[in-house]
Parts: structure tokens; C-alpha cells; sequence
């Protein structure tokens, strides 16, 4: 099935991006180059039941762009490949995709581990009840979006009724054996800050959740991600909207460590958008830094069909300022603080 980018949506992302590209894009960033693939981030697509605003791919209810399955064969191929070994899923909520199952069955039958980035809610969305034990069954590792354990600064930052929703779906997947003793199946929550300002140290707040959500909710989990709030797409447009750009991106520069620039998630992941073009990281993919293509003299986006993924090894990664969201303090990656 085809789906097709209403030109109305497709102009408002283009407008978060025309926002914030040109204040990112003459940077002094260090360079970094690519190592071996291990890790294919997949965005299945901006379908979401929510619309956060910290969100940099500005995914809602609304949008319509959807990976197809001629994109979703093309990954197959890039997953028998030795070195990877993980699949990454993301979105939009990337259970909206009506290929979700079958890609991660596909996925789990090649031994490949797969994460869901799962913004919780939908497993209490009509027409996904039966997603939990979906994931429980193919032994999906869930990284959950928690931005924080007080329902107040959750709502306030995903929306009305958002916090006691996610709290009823994490105690659905504990009840299915999510985080229990002895099992496989692991759940890792995601803090974002809710607002211009670095996360603070990620041992030291995974304590706090842990003992909030267990005394409060019984609710047991794994790990804690911090993950940096990004000044790209509707974060970025925000911030400037409110004149506090410059200021957040002096305090991303002035936070720089140079101890983070080898555990960057760019070097080596690989970022699939919706369409099955690849970029160095999903925050690139926002901005339409494409991987270029090696293979012809244009240098056009490399597509996932046209990959060899021992050409991308040494290869430069495209950077901007928006890295330094990356180094800063403890650093920062889908995996979370890097020091």
C-alpha cells in the first residue's frame, strides 16, 4: 500500500526545519567517521497517538507518511549481514505501521535483537490491545518514553491523561513478565527534560524513578536513558519562538566533552527514514543530511536498497551544531548518557 505525504503536513515539518537548519549549519563540531554497522534505526513512520513537543520528527495523529513493504524487504537484507544485530524501531509510534508485526517476526526469526521505542500509550489505544503480548512473545525489548515520574510534568509536556496511561501499560508488561526476576524481557525508560536544560546525572535519577514508580506503583523497570532534548524540528521552532535558541545552544557548546565523541551513536548505527533513505542518525534524518551515495558521481541519498555496508565503514559522518546536544555533560545517544 502506498501512502501518500499531505502537502499540508509535509510544509509544517519543512517549516521546523527551515526554522532551525540555518542556525545549525556552519558548525566548528570535531569530525567523526564511521565504524561497522551494528545497529539499524528504523523509522517506520510519523503515525503517532500523540504529538509531544519535545518530539524531533514532529509526529502526531495526522500524519501519513508510512514505510512500505518494498522498504521493509530492503531491510531484511542489511539485517542478515553479520556485524548488525540489533533493530531499533521508532517512529511516530512505530506499532501504527500495519508492517510492524511482521517486520519484527521476520527480524527475530534472523536471531536479530529488536527494540521498540514505544511511547506506551498505544498499548491502550483501541485496535493495538493485543500489542503487549505481541511483544512479550517475540521477546521485544521495550525503551519506553517516561519523561519523568511526576504526572504533572509528563502531561504538561505529552499531553492531558498521558502519565496514569503509561502507568497503566508499564504494569500490563510487567504483569506479562517485563523487568521480573529471571526473565528476558527488559524495560528501559526515557527522560527528556521539559525544557531548555540538560538532563541531570542518569544513575542518580534512575534511583528516583525506581523508587517512586515501585513505592507508588509497584512498577518495576531495568535502565533509565537520559536523552537530550535536540534544538531541530518542533523543539527547535519552540525554542526560537520563544528567543531561547542562542541561549540553549551556548549551554549545549559550553557543556562539550570531548570524552563523548567515541561513543557516539553515529558511528556505528545506521538511520532509516520511512521513504528507506539512510542518514548517520535520526536527528540528521530530521534535517536531511542523507548519507550521500557513493556509487554514482552525483552523489544523490543513498537508499537501503543500493547499500553496501562495508563501503560506509571510515566514512565521514555529517555534523552540525545540533551534535554538540550529543556531547554535551554526560552525553547523549538513543542508548542514552554516553560518560
Amino acid at each position: 500500500m502506498l501512502v501518500l505525504v499531505y502537502p499540508t503536513l509535509s510544509h509544517r515539518l519543512k517549516k521546523h526545519m527551515k526554522d532551525t537548519w540555518p542556525l545549525l549549519k556552519n558548525t566548528d563540531f570535531p569530525s567523526v567517521s564511521r565504524r561497522a554497522i551494528e545497529v539499524l534505526q528504523v523509522n517506520l513512520g510519523y503515525l503517532c497517538n500523540q504529538s509531544c513537543l519535545h518530539c524531533h520528527v514532529a509526529a502526531g495523529p495526522n500524519r501519513k507518511e508510512l514505510m512500505t513493504q518494498d522498504n521493509i524487504d530492503d531491510l531484511l537484507r542489511i539485517l542478515k549481514q553479520p556485524s548488525v544485530h540489533t533493530l531499533d524501531l521508532t517512529g511516530g509510534a512505530p506499532e501504527m505501521n500495519p508492517l510492524f508485526k511482521q517486520l519484527v517476526l521476520k527480524a527475530r526469526a534472523l536471531g536479530v535483537k529488536v527494540i521498540d521505542r514505544c511511547n506506551l500509550t498505544i498499548l491502550l489505544e483501541p485496535g493495538y490491545e493485543d500489542m503487549a503480548q505481541f511483544l512479550a512473545d517475540n521477546e521485544v525489548q521495550i525503551v519506553a518514553s517516561l519523561p519523568c515520574y511526576i504526572e504533572e510534568n509528563v502531561d504538561g509536556q505529552r499531553g492531558k491523561g498521558v502519565y496514569q496511561k503509561s502507568i497503566n501499560a508499564l504494569q500490563i508488561l510487567n504483569k506479562l513478565g517485563y523487568s521480573q526476576p529471571d526473565s528476558s524481557l527488559t524495560i528501559t525508560l526515557v527522560y527528556n527534560p521539559t525544557g531548555p536544560f540538560l538532563p541531570p546525572s542518569q544513575a542518580e535519577l534512575r534511583a528516583d524513578y525506581k523508587k517512586f514508580l515501585q513505592s507508588e506503583f509497584d512498577i518495576q523497570f531495568d535502565q533509565l536513558f537520559t536523552i537530550t532534548n535536540m534544538p531541530i524540528a518542533r523543539f527547535g521552532s519552540t525554542l526560537i519562538s520563544k528567543g531561547e535558541f542562542n541561549n540553549y545552544m551556548t549551554l549545549l557548546k559550553d557543556a562539550y566533552s570531548p570524552a563523548n565523541l567515541d561513543g557516539l551513536m553515529c558511528k556505528n548505527q545506521l538511520s532509516v527514514d520511512w521513504q528507506g533513505f539512510v542518514y548517520d542518525c535520526d536527528f540528521n534524518q530530521m534535517l536531511n543530511m542523507n548519507i550521500t551515495n557513493p556509487y554514482n558521481q552525483n552523489h544523490d541519498p543513498l537508499h537501503i536498497r543500493d547499500v553496501l555496508i562495508d563501503d560506509l565503514v571510515n566514512i565521514p559522518v555529517s555534523v552540525a551544531d545540533h551534535c554538540y546536544g550529543c556531547t554535551a555533560g554526560q552525553g547523549s545517544s538513543c542508548g542514552g548518557a554516553l560518560g
